[in-house]
C-alpha cells in the first residue's frame, strides 16, 4: 500500500493552550474544521465506495453500509482523521455470525475492492492495507487525510431503523455465548451513533473538534501512556452541553471550561443515556445497573449499554492533569464568563434508590463551600456594621443572614449569600418603600469607596446592574484574598417590624392596614421584614427534608435554564414552600424516601390550578382583622400557596407566572426520569397530599366555623 502520510500541514498548532480565548472561534474554523473542497472530495470517494459495495452480485451480499467513527459523527479533524465503513451482510442473521465470520467477509470485500478498480472512479486518492486483524482504507486528498476501518456487521435494528428490548436481550446472550468483549458489537449500532450526533447542532460539533484537537495533543505528549478515547470525551462535550445549554448559539469558551471542569471530576463521572435502552426491561437494567455502579468514570456508549468507554483510573487521572494545565493557563484562567453547571452525572437519569447519593456527592455544600459563603458574610456584615454608615446617623441594627445558606438548604454551587439589613432610620413600613433606595445608593456608594481605599485589593466589588429604576435589592460579586473565587450577593435594607411593633398580631394587622390602605402596593413587598421568621420556619425543619428542598431546587434550576426564554416562572420559594407542604402531609417522617417526596411534588406541580396551601404558624383566623384578609387571600386564583410569614405574600400568584410550563416539565420527567424507578425498575408511588388546605386543619380554635365560611366563600355564596 505505501507509506502513510505524514501529518498534514494545518491541523494544529504546536499547542491549543496558546490561542487566546477571543480567537478560539476563528482557529476552530480555520484550523480544526476541514475545508468545504476536502471534505466534498472526500464525501464523493466514500459514496462511491459504499455504492460499488451495495451493486456487487456475487456473495456476499451488502444490504447496507453505516459511515461511522469520527466521519460519520461530523467530527472530523482538518488533517488526518478517522472513520468506519459498517458493512451489513445478509447472511449474518443473529450477532454471533459477526463474531465467526468476520475474517472470512473482509477476505472477499478486499478482493472485490482490489478487483473494482476503483481508483479510477474516485475524487480521492485510495490506499488499501489488509492485515490478520483487519482492513482499513484510506481517502485522502491534498490537505486531508480519513482512514477507514472497514467492518462486517450484522444489521441489529429492525424495519423502523430502531433497536428493540429484544435487541439488547440478544446481544447480552451473545456476548455470553461467543466471550465477546463488551461493546465488541458497537459497531452493528453505527446507524444510531450517527442519528445521535446528527441531532446536534453544529457548533456543539465546533466544541467537540476543539475538544479533540486539545485529546490529541495530550495523547503526542504522553506518548506510550494510554488515555482514555476520543469518543468518550465526545460524548462527555455532548453531555456537557446537554445538561448546561442546548443553546444552538453559545459561547465556546463557557463550552470549553465545562468539558475540562468535568474531566477535573472524573472520580464522580457518570454520564449516560436512555435514548435508545433504558431500566423497563430486566436484562438491559441489569446490564445498566451493573455498568453505572461500576468504579468511575462511567460514560456509556448511548446506543450499546454493553459499550463503556474506559474506567481506567490511571488513563483519566493523567488527562485530568493536562485539563487542570489548561484551566489555569493563561489563555483561559481570566476568560471571562462562567462555567455551565453541570453535575458530574445527571439527575434525570439517576435511579429513585440512588438519589441520597446524588444530593450527598453533588448538592449537599462541601465544608469549603459552607467556610467560603461564612467568610463573604462576615466581610459584608463587617463592613455594613463598622464601615459603611460611620460618617451617617443611619446605624444597622443588625445584618441577618437569609435566603437558602440562612435556611441551611444552599447547593454546593449557584447559591448566592442573601442579607437583609436592619437600619434604624427605617421606622415603619411606608419609611422602608420611601427611603430604601437612597440606603442601597449608600452601601453601594461607600463599597465602592472601601475598595479604592483598601491598598492591599483585598475587597473586590463587581455590582450587577439592575433593571429597575429603583431596586428593592442591591447585588454584587465580592472578591477577596480570603475566598477561594467569588460570591454572589444580594442585599436587603428592611425595616426591623418585628422588634418595633411588638406582638405579632400587633404587627400583621399595621401591615394589613398598609396593603389596604395604598391598593397599589404589591403582595410580598415587605417579606424582607419576616425574613427571621422565613428563615426559622425551614432551618428547624428535618435534615432529610432540607435535602428534597435541594433536589426540588436543582430540578427547579434545570427547568429554569430550558425555560429562561418562554415567560416567567414562579419564584423557586415557592416550589420550597411546596416541597415543606407535600411532607408534611404526605409524611411527617424525619426519614422518608426520597423518590416519593420528590414525585408528590412535581405531582403537585402538574396539579397547580388546584392549589391553595397556607400555614397558620405565625399568623392565624383568630385576629378579626388577620381572618378577613387571609379569607380574601384564600379566595384569590389558583395556586395559591402564601408565605407563612408574611400573609400578603402569595408566591403562587395565580396567573401571574407561568405555571403551566413548569407543570409540562414536571409531566414530562414523572413519564421518563428514571428517579421514579425503584432498585427493581418498579414505579415509585408518591405520597396522598390534599391540593387544598382548609383552615380548620391548620389546628386553628375556629376549624369547623372558618371551614364552612371557607367552603361558602369559595363557592362565591358570601361577599
Amino acid at each position: 500500500m505505501g507509506n502513510w502520510l505524514p501529518w498534514l500541514s494545518g491541523a494544529c498548532p504546536s499547542t491549543v493552550y496558546s490561542v487566546p480565548v477571543q480567537k478560539l472561534d476563528e482557529y476552530i474554523q480555520t484550523s480544526l474544521r476541514p475545508t468545504a473542497d476536502c471534505q466534498r472530495q472526500i464525501d464523493e470517494a466514500v459514496d462511491t465506495i459504499c455504492a460499488a459495495l451495495q451493486e456487487a452480485t456475487e456473495p456476499p451480499t451488502v444490504t447496507d453500509v453505516a459511515k461511522g467513527g469520527s466521519y460519520g459523527r461530523k467530527t472530523v479533524l482538518k488533517g488526518n482523521s478517522d472513520g468506519t465503513l459498517v458493512i451489513f451482510i445478509s447472511d449474518f442473521e443473529k450477532f454471533q455470525d459477526q463474531k465467526e465470520k468476520q475474517y472470512e467477509i473482509l477476505d472477499k470485500i478486499w478482493e472485490r475492492l482490489r478487483a473494482g478498480q476503483l481508483e479510477r472512479k474516485l475524487t480521492a486518492k485510495m490506499e488499501m492495507q489488509r492485515s490478520y486483524v483487519g482492513l482499513t482504507i484510506r481517502l485522502s486528498t491534498r490537505w486531508q487525510s480519513v482512514t477507514f476501518d472497514v467492518l462486517p456487521a450484522f444489521d441489529a435494528l429492525d424495519l423502523s431503523g430502531k433497536p428493540s428490548p429484544s435487541t439488547y436481550r440478544d446481544l447480552k446472550r451473545a456476548l455470553d455465548q461467543t466471550k465477546a468483549n463488551p461493546g465488541e458489537f458497537s459497531v452493528c449500532f453505527t446507524k444510531l451513533q450517527e442519528d445521535f450526533f446528527n441531532n446536534h447542532p453544529r457548533k456543539l460539533k465546533d466544541l467537540i473538534l476543539l475538544v479533540k484537537a486539545w485529546h490529541q495533543q495530550c495523547q503526542k505528549q504522553w506518548g506510550e501512556q494510554s488515555l482514555p478515547p476520543s469518543y468518550a470525551l465526545e460524548l462527555l462535550t455532548v453531555y456537557a452541553w446537554e445538561e448546561g445549554c442546548r443553546e444552538e448559539d453559545f459561547d465556546i469558551v463557557q463550552g470549553l471550561r465545562t468539558v475540562l471542569e468535568l474531566i477535573q471530576q472524573q472520580e464522580q463521572l457518570c454520564v449516560y443515556w436512555t435514548v435508545n435502552y433504558n431500566f423497563e426491561d430486566e436484562t438491559v437494567r441489569n446490564v445498566m445497573l451493573n455498568q453505572i455502579r461500576s468504579s468511575r468514570t462511567v460514560i456509556l456508549d448511548p446506543t450499546d449499554p454493553t459499550n463503556m468507554m474506559s474506567n481506567d483510573e490511571k488513563c483519566w487521572r493523567l488527562l485530568k492533569v493536562e485539563a487542570q494545565n489548561w484551566l489555569l493557563s493563561l489563555s483561559l484562567r481570566g476568560s471571562p464568563g462562567p462555567s455551565w453547571n453541570v453535575l458530574p452525572a445527571p439527575l434525570h437519569e439517576t435511579p429513585g434508590h440512588l438519589l441520597d447519593k446524588f444530593i450527598k456527592d453533588f448538592l449537599q455544600p462541601t465544608k469549603t463551600v459552607n467556610i467560603q459563603i461564612k467568610t463573604a458574610v462576615d466581610i459584608i456584615a463587617k463592613f455594613l456594621k463598622e464601615i459603611c454608615f460611620r460618617h451617617s446617623a443611619t446605624k444597622v441594627q443588625k445584618p441577618i443572614k437569609a435566603g437558602s445558606s440562612g435556611k441551611g438548604t444552599a447547593l454546593r454551587t449557584g447559591s448566592d449569600a442573601d442579607l437583609v439589613v436592619f437600619v434604624d432610620s427605617l421606622t415603619s413600613f411606608p419609611s422602608q418603600k420611601a427611603e430604601r433606595y437612597n440606603i442601597i445608593k449608600e452601601i453601594k456608594h461607600q463599597l465602592d469607596a472601601h475598595q479604592q481605599q483598601v491598598t492591599d485589593q483585598d475587597v473586590e466589588v463587581t455590582f450587577e446592574i439592575s433593571k429597575w429604576e429603583a431596586p428593592r435589592v442591591l447585588s454584587f460579586s465580592l472578591k477577596s484574598k480570603t475566598l477561594n473565587g467569588s460570591v454572589d450577593f444580594d442585599v436587603l435594607p428592611a425595616f426591623n417590624a418585628l422588634e418595633k411593633l411588638g406582638p405579632l398580631w400587633k404587627v400583621y394587622t399595621q401591615l394589613i392596614a398598609q396593603y389596604e390602605q395604598h391598593s397599589d402596593t404589591p403582595g410580598g413587598e415587605f417579606s424582607a421584614c419576616f425574613t427571621e421568621l422565613q428563615r426559622d420556619f425551614v432551618s428547624s425543619r428535618p435534615t432529610k427534608l432540607k435535602d428534597l428542598l435541594r433536589l426540588v431546587k436543582h430540578w427547579y434550576k434545570q427547568c429554569e435554564r430550558r425555560l429562561k426564554k418562554k415567560g416567567s416562572l414562579p419564584p423557586k420559594y415557592a416550589l420550597e414552600l411546596l416541597t415543606i407542604y407535600a411532607w408534611e402531609q404526605g409524611s411527617g417522617d424525619t426519614s422518608f424516601d426520597t423518590a416519593q417526596g420528590f414525585r408528590t411534588v412535581l405531582e403537585l406541580v402538574t396539579r397547580y390550578q388546584q392549589l391553595c396551601v397556607f400555614w397558620t404558624v405565625n399568623y392565624n383566623f383568630e385576629n378579626e382583622t388577620v381572618r378577613n384578609f387571609l379569607l380574601k387571600q384564600l379566595q384569590r386564583p389558583r395556586p395559591v400557596i402564601l408565605d407563612p410569614a408574611d400573609p400578603t405574600g402569595d408566591v403562587g400568584g395565580g396567573n401571574r407566572w407561568c405555571w403551566h410550563r413548569l407543570a409540562n416539565e414536571a409531566a414530562e420527567w414523572l413519564s421518563s426520569s428514571l428517579c421514579f424507578k425503584d432498585g427493581t425498575g418498579g414505579p415509585v408511588p408518591s405520597w396522598k397530599v390534599p391540593t387544598v388546605q382548609t383552615p380548620g386543619s391548620c389546628g386553628t380554635g375556629f376549624g369547623p366555623v372558618i371551614n364552612e365560611m371557607f367552603s361558602y366563600r369559595s363557592r362565591g355564596i358570601l361577599d
